[in-house]
């Protein structure tokens, strides 16, 4: 008998569940993103808090260099991107492209840096240029995420939490010198001992590291439960099925780019993975990008993703406000 129940991919969020993301229109067509954000910051919060997701439509935002002022102004400072997991390109200063994959390509639904000890937990994104067709941010509220799971497989991962296991190999994905922005063997060994990573060095210039996370955490702003991790985007049973089966041919499964298990290293039944899939899919809501859209998410109440895509699509994307485990 399984030990997960079916959930249904489309099925609909009750009426009384707060829009995803919740859309604040320009009171006058190209109002200044900054000028409203003076006096709006604290509204922008409290229902970014609640909501998970806010989207600002039809202000005018100037730019690059206006996004950055977009972010300093919710959030403060806004982060480097370190530790990095996919391929992204510098704009201007802590100003980035989304992720550099191939237009025809699904990025599985995240939470931004949740497999490292520290996390942002606010996420920008700036829509330059929208895409022709598709090419949505897709997002699904984590608290949502969590009451979907099985409770027989959330108090599994709540009591062992889960493992990633990246294998940086010369030649094939994120190098480990772009990953942790270093060529200094040192310094990477500093770094992950600060943040409560195993590393191994493989081969002439191959790199293993093992990290131990919780699966759930507590918000700290509203003290909700959340389902936060990198378990299935990282796990190799989510690639699609040509490019899952290619690697494990490729490689032993300790080799494997990435991979994730449950806390005590031991691995998740493929039924499992499916089933946290299915989760995720169930509380996925999506919108089209319109130019100079700005999108901000809290990171831990709501995961993101990027559906397939055609024409020029452009995302800046930055992050802000430091947060770790209580």
């Amino acid at each position: 008998m399984s030990i997960v129940t079916s959930v249904q991919p489309t099925a609909p969020l009750p009426d009384t569940e707060p829009s995803l993301p919740y859309v604040i229109p320009a009171a006058t067509p190209g109002m200044s993103a900054t000028t409203f954000l003076a006096g709006a910051r604290d509204m922008v919060r409290r229902r970014l808090h609640e909501h998970a997701a806010v989207l600002l439509r039809g202000f005018q935002v100037g730019g690059v260099d206006g996004f950055d002022r977009v972010v300093r102004a919710v959030s403060g400072e806004p982060l480097t991107y370190a530790e990095r997991s996919s391929p992204r390109s510098t704009i201007k200063g802590q100003v980035y492209t989304s992720t550099d994959y191939p237009p025809a390509e699904e990025i599985f639904l995240h939470n931004e840096n949740s497999y490292q000890a520290t996390w942002p937990l606010t996420l920008f994104f700036y829509c330059i240029t929208p895409p022709e067709t598709r090419g949505a941010t897709p997002l699904a509220d984590t608290r949502r995420i969590l009451s979907l799971i099985d409770p027989t497989v959330r108090a599994e991962f709540t009591r062992r939490g889960w493992t990633v296991v990246r294998n940086f190999t010369p030649g094939f994905g994120v190098p480990w010198q772009q990953a942790f922005n270093t060529d200094d063997r040192a310094a990477v060994a500093a770094y992950c001992a600060r943040n409560g990573i195993e590393v191994e060095w493989v081969g002439r210039d191959g790199l293993r590291t093992t990290a131990r996370r919780r699966a759930v955490h507590e918000h700290p702003v509203t003290g909700e439960p959340v389902w936060f991790n990198h378990l299935a985007f990282f796990h190799v049973t989510t690639l699609a099925e040509e490019v899952c089966e290619g690697l494990r041919e490729m490689y032993d499964e300790a080799d494997l780019p990435t991979n994730t298990y449950y806390g005590d290293g031991t691995p998740v039944p493929d039924e499992v993975m499916a089933h946290l899939r299915d989760c995720y899919r169930a509380a996925q809501r999506r919108f089209d990008w319109q130019r100079d859209d700005v999108l901000i998410v809290d990171n831990m109440l709501a995961a993101h993703g990027r559906e397939p895509f055609t024409g020029p699509r452009k995302i800046a994307v930055a992050m802000a406000e430091p947060s770790s485990p209580a």
